[in-house]
């Protein structure tokens, strides 16, 4: 970002005044700031003021250099960077709205608000800003839509329009922009389904706590996604067939929606952390391919079936609960358990037969373990979470039918 470049403003166009001494001789330098700039500047002092206890616009002193004011940047004649509000923790933020005049900042290339009381809906003038790089209004009570001339901004890298009240649909638009490597809409109150994205520079996408719908195409994101999160939403489908293209994975998470079909084993080979596929409508066995890694794994309240692989037993938090798994539960899992190196292994509510482990074995007490409801009795009693209620064993007449 250019430093801010000027020191004494004087008048309308804020006159530059720079003195040079060389030979004896004085020579002037006159530079001027952009006067639609300047009327940009003010109308957007107008439309916005300091909460209680902030004092972010206390050096917007209309009299002296914007080059100066706080969050504002410039380079040459031009506002090219303004930041509204003051970062650092604890500060109130600012109220008011954004006044239509930002279109007028023609260079501005990175534009953010923080957290605050900011209302209003997003201006259309928006769409003026061809150079903007960075949009981020997050953690505000903006309203209303998500312009559709946001597409407009074809250089646009990052929009972050996180917490706040945004309603209807993502634009189809958006998902054309060329260069867009962020986007951040979650906790709003967007519905509709998502378009596809173009930009293959797309790394993070952020829709989570929405009433978003409808179903994601094999090739309607892109595989340089590297962080993916759309839980908290109404998505239906399989997912499949998208999941095995998106390899450069590091953050998963489906969780809280009503997808089908099976979970690929190639999912459990990504260089993910935390893997939350809970709460939806998957079904069919599960196969990963080599030993998962993964150190937190969560597919509990699916519809999956079939026996535990034993190559879940590298996992140190598993979520296998709710679900309709059946047979024995691998060897494995119970030396690893005893060892302290599976810290949480919930398996309450499925079809499971048995697990081999002595009723005076002792779990070690940094491990938690449930196996209450299934088709046998638990040979070992452990606190189990209080949602899986106190029925120890499933009814006989399930067990029978679900063999049959």
């Amino acid at each position: 970002m250019a430093a801010k470049q000027r020191t004494l403003g004087l008048g309308f166009g804020f006159l530059i005044l720079s003195l040079c001494f060389l030979n004896c001789n004085v020579m002037i330098a006159f530079a001027i700031l952009d006067p639609l700039d300047f009327l940009a500047l003010q109308s957007i002092r107008k439309a916005l003021h300091d909460l209680p206890g902030s004092n972010f616009f206390a050096s917007w002193d209309f009299t002296a250099d914007p080059c100066n004011f706080a969050g504002v940047y410039c380079d040459a004649d031009k506002v090219i960077s303004l930041n509204l509000g003051d970062p650092r923790a604890g500060s109130p933020g600012l109220t008011g709205r954004i006044d239509p005049a930002i279109g007028k900042l023609s260079a501005l290339a990175e534009f953010s608000i923080v957290s605050g009381r900011v209302y209003g809906k997003l201006p259309q003038s928006m769409s003026q800003l061809k150079n903007l790089r960075f949009l981020a209004v997050s953690r505000n009570f903006i309203s209303g839509e998500i312009p559709a001339t946001l597409g407009h901004l074809r250089g646009l890298r990052t929009l972050d329009l996180s917490y706040n009240q945004l309603s209807g649909g993502i634009p189809r638009a958006i998902g054309t922009l060329p260069e867009l490597t962020n986007l951040i809409l979650c906790h709003n109150h967007l519905s509709g389904s998502v378009p596809p994205f173009l930009s293959q520079s797309l790394t993070r996408l952020d829709l989570k706590h929405n009433g978003l719908s409808g179903s994601f195409a094999p090739g309607s994101l892109p595989p340089s996604l590297q962080y993916l999160s759309i839980s908290w939403n109404k998505f239906t489908g399989p997912m499949d067939r998208l999941l095995n293209r998106l390899d450069r994975l590091n953050y998963l998470d489906l969780s809280l929606n009503q997808f089908t079909g099976q979970i690929p084993g190639r999912v459990f080979t990504y260089p993910i952390t935390n893997l939350q596929l809970q709460r939806n409508q998957f079904s069919g066995p599960l196969q990963p391919v080599d030993q998962v890694t993964i150190p937190t794994v969560d597919l509990s309240y699916n519809r999956l079936s079939g026996e535990i692989s034993p190559l879940f037993s590298t996992v140190e938090n598993l979520y296998l609960n709710n679900n309709r798994f059946m047979g024995q539960v691998p060897a494995t899992f119970v030396d690893r358990l005893l060892a302290a190196s599976i810290q949480i292994l919930y398996l309450q509510h499925n079809y499971l037969t048995g697990i081999q482990i002595s009723p005076t074995a002792e779990i070690p007490l940094s491990s938690s373990l449930c196996l209450q409801y299934n088709c046998m009795v638990p040979p070992v009693q452990t606190p189990c979470p209080l949602r899986a209620g106190k029925q120890i064993t499933r009814p006989t007449s399930q067990c029978i039918e679900w063999k049959g």
